[in-house]
Protein backbone atom coordinates (compact mmCIF):
# COMPACT_ATOMS: atom_id res chain seq x y z
CA UNK A 1 0.00 0.00 0.00
CA UNK A 2 1.83 3.43 -0.84
CA UNK A 3 0.23 7.31 -0.27
CA UNK A 4 1.13 10.31 -2.14
CA UNK A 5 0.11 13.48 -0.76
CA UNK A 6 -1.54 16.04 -3.36
CA UNK A 7 -1.30 19.68 -3.08
CA UNK A 8 -4.94 20.33 -2.61
CA UNK A 9 -5.65 18.80 0.87
CA UNK A 10 -6.59 15.40 -0.40
CA UNK A 11 -4.67 12.26 -0.83
CA UNK A 12 -4.27 9.22 -3.79
CA UNK A 13 -4.36 5.59 -1.62
CA UNK A 14 -3.72 2.50 -3.37
CA UNK A 15 -3.94 -0.65 -2.45
CA UNK A 16 -3.20 -4.36 -3.98
CA UNK A 17 -5.27 -7.36 -3.67
CA UNK A 18 -4.74 -10.66 -5.16
CA UNK A 19 -7.63 -13.63 -6.13
CA UNK A 20 -7.17 -16.93 -7.94
CA UNK A 21 -9.55 -17.63 -10.79
CA UNK A 22 -10.55 -19.75 -14.08
CA UNK A 23 -12.01 -18.37 -17.14
CA UNK A 24 -12.62 -19.10 -20.76
CA UNK A 25 -12.34 -16.58 -23.32
CA UNK A 26 -15.05 -16.94 -25.59
CA UNK A 27 -17.84 -15.19 -27.48
CA UNK A 28 -20.85 -17.70 -28.37
CA UNK A 29 -22.19 -15.57 -30.92
CA UNK A 30 -19.44 -16.28 -33.07
CA UNK A 31 -17.81 -19.81 -34.49
CA UNK A 32 -15.43 -22.07 -33.02
CA UNK A 33 -12.83 -21.45 -35.61
CA UNK A 34 -13.46 -17.56 -34.96
CA UNK A 35 -13.34 -18.03 -30.96
CA UNK A 36 -9.98 -20.20 -31.65
CA UNK A 37 -8.10 -17.40 -33.95
CA UNK A 38 -8.85 -14.74 -31.45
CA UNK A 39 -8.14 -16.01 -28.39
CA UNK A 40 -5.92 -19.24 -29.30
CA UNK A 41 -5.22 -21.39 -25.85
CA UNK A 42 -7.35 -18.94 -23.61
CA UNK A 43 -10.20 -20.44 -25.30
CA UNK A 44 -9.49 -23.92 -23.88
CA UNK A 45 -13.17 -25.41 -23.28
CA UNK A 46 -11.90 -26.65 -20.32
CA UNK A 47 -11.12 -22.94 -19.63
CA UNK A 48 -7.46 -21.98 -17.77
CA UNK A 49 -6.64 -20.42 -14.49
CA UNK A 50 -4.84 -17.21 -13.64
CA UNK A 51 -3.55 -15.71 -9.94
CA UNK A 52 -4.95 -12.20 -10.53
CA UNK A 53 -3.35 -9.08 -9.08
CA UNK A 54 -5.77 -5.73 -8.49
CA UNK A 55 -4.80 -2.10 -7.52
CA UNK A 56 -7.60 0.06 -6.21
CA UNK A 57 -6.58 3.35 -6.64
CA UNK A 58 -8.75 5.75 -4.23
CA UNK A 59 -8.62 9.66 -3.68
CA UNK A 60 -9.77 10.54 -0.10
CA UNK A 61 -9.63 14.07 1.52
CA UNK A 62 -7.86 14.41 4.54
CA UNK A 63 -8.66 15.15 7.83
CA UNK A 64 -6.59 18.64 10.18
CA UNK A 65 -4.15 15.47 11.50
CA UNK A 66 -3.61 14.36 8.33
CA UNK A 67 -5.44 10.83 8.25
CA UNK A 68 -7.38 10.28 5.43
CA UNK A 69 -10.90 10.31 5.30
CA UNK A 70 -11.41 6.77 3.95
CA UNK A 71 -9.09 4.60 6.33
CA UNK A 72 -6.83 2.63 4.85
CA UNK A 73 -8.77 -0.83 6.68
CA UNK A 74 -12.12 0.62 4.97
CA UNK A 75 -10.90 0.07 1.92
CA UNK A 76 -9.86 -3.27 2.15
CA UNK A 77 -12.67 -4.42 3.75
CA UNK A 78 -15.06 -2.81 0.95
CA UNK A 79 -12.75 -4.92 -1.71
CA UNK A 80 -12.63 -8.29 -0.06
CA UNK A 81 -16.43 -8.27 0.41
CA UNK A 82 -17.15 -6.64 -3.15
CA UNK A 83 -14.60 -8.08 -5.47
CA UNK A 84 -12.30 -10.64 -3.54
CA UNK A 85 -14.92 -12.80 -2.23
CA UNK A 86 -16.88 -12.96 -4.99
CA UNK A 87 -14.67 -14.05 -8.07
CA UNK A 88 -11.10 -16.11 -5.32
CA UNK A 89 -11.38 -19.53 -6.52
CA UNK A 90 -14.53 -19.07 -8.83
CA UNK A 91 -14.73 -20.58 -12.72
CA UNK A 92 -15.69 -16.69 -13.54
CA UNK A 93 -17.78 -18.26 -16.85
CA UNK A 94 -20.61 -20.24 -14.79
CA UNK A 95 -20.19 -19.51 -11.55
CA UNK A 96 -20.19 -15.44 -11.00
CA UNK A 97 -23.55 -13.62 -12.97
CA UNK A 98 -21.58 -10.37 -13.94
CA UNK A 99 -19.33 -12.86 -16.62
CA UNK A 100 -22.93 -15.07 -17.60
CA UNK A 101 -23.09 -13.13 -20.88
CA UNK A 102 -19.65 -10.98 -20.90
CA UNK A 103 -16.59 -12.51 -21.52
CA UNK A 104 -14.21 -12.77 -18.16
CA UNK A 105 -12.01 -11.16 -20.26
CA UNK A 106 -9.09 -8.52 -18.12
CA UNK A 107 -10.21 -5.68 -19.97
CA UNK A 108 -13.99 -6.94 -19.04
CA UNK A 109 -13.05 -8.10 -15.55
CA UNK A 110 -11.56 -4.44 -14.60
CA UNK A 111 -14.65 -2.90 -15.93
CA UNK A 112 -16.41 -5.19 -13.63
CA UNK A 113 -14.37 -4.59 -10.47
CA UNK A 114 -15.13 -0.73 -11.06
CA UNK A 115 -18.37 -0.46 -11.31
CA UNK A 116 -18.65 -2.57 -8.09
CA UNK A 117 -16.80 -0.66 -6.19
CA UNK A 118 -17.73 2.86 -7.26
CA UNK A 119 -20.55 3.44 -5.12
CA UNK A 120 -19.69 1.52 -2.27
CA UNK A 121 -16.42 3.73 -1.93
CA UNK A 122 -18.35 7.35 -2.74
CA UNK A 123 -20.29 6.22 0.28
CA UNK A 124 -17.70 5.51 2.46
CA UNK A 125 -16.03 9.01 1.37
CA UNK A 126 -13.64 8.39 -1.30
CA UNK A 127 -13.56 8.95 -4.78
CA UNK A 128 -12.80 5.89 -6.90
CA UNK A 129 -9.75 6.82 -9.43
CA UNK A 130 -8.53 3.50 -11.12
CA UNK A 131 -8.49 -0.06 -11.00
CA UNK A 132 -5.66 -2.05 -12.43
CA UNK A 133 -5.97 -5.95 -13.22
CA UNK A 134 -3.26 -7.92 -13.86
CA UNK A 135 -3.83 -11.13 -15.55
CA UNK A 136 -0.14 -12.36 -15.34
CA UNK A 137 3.05 -10.42 -14.30
CA UNK A 138 3.22 -8.62 -17.61
CA UNK A 139 -0.37 -7.85 -18.69
CA UNK A 140 -2.94 -5.60 -16.96
CA UNK A 141 -5.77 -3.40 -17.67
CA UNK A 142 -6.45 -0.11 -15.77
CA UNK A 143 -10.14 1.46 -15.89
CA UNK A 144 -10.59 4.57 -16.67
CA UNK A 145 -7.50 5.97 -17.85
CA UNK A 146 -6.97 9.77 -17.91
Amino acid sequence: MAMTERTDGSILISDRFEFSAAHRLHCPGQSDEWNRERFGKCNNPRGHGHNYEIKVSVESGLYEDGTSQLSIDRLESIVDELVISRFDHKYLNEDCSEFSERNPSVENITITCHGLLKEPIAEAGGTLRSITVWETGKTSCTYPIS
